[in-house]
């Protein structure tokens, strides 16, 4: 019989990853057991997220086998982020790709000449990177 506890140790970075996108729109409304697998209902808000949270998954277990999820995207491919203060697009790029080395590709596809200074209160929009 599937111990909840150890699956959801198991599968702790997914949860907490989902917890973590839950200010940009992320929901997570269900961590249980579902037979013998653990069972993740929520939602992401783009797909953007949605690949992060699939990073998680993989980097637990990849074939994900005792694993059941139910994570819908809300939105759309890209990503909206609001500049706030002490935001600096390495650490969103880490946030949000895991790398914090993908923003010159965040800078160049939201047209910003310098990385180094973008403004407060500037909507970026985060697209979808390999």
């Amino acid at each position: 019989m599937a111990d909840l506890d150890q699956l959801k140790q198991k599968y702790a970075p997914v949860i907490e990853g989902i917890e973590k996108f839950i200010p940009y729109g992320a929901t997570l409304e269900t961590v249980d057991l579902t037979g013998e697998q653990l069972h993740i209902r929520g939602t992401v808000p783009s797909t953007v997220v949605a690949n992060r949270i699939w990073g998680y998954i993989k980097k637990c277990d990849p074939t994900y086998s005792d694993l059941h999820h139910e994570i819908g995207t809300t939105g759309g491919e890209t990503q909206p982020y609001t500049i706030k203060s002490g935001d600096t697009l390495s650490a969103i790029s880490l946030l949000f790709y895991g790398n914090a080395n993908k923003y010159p590709q965040i800078a160049q596809a939201n047209n910003i000449a310098d990385p180094n200074k973008v403004p407060i209160g500037t909507t970026l929009q985060l697209p979808v990177l390999t």
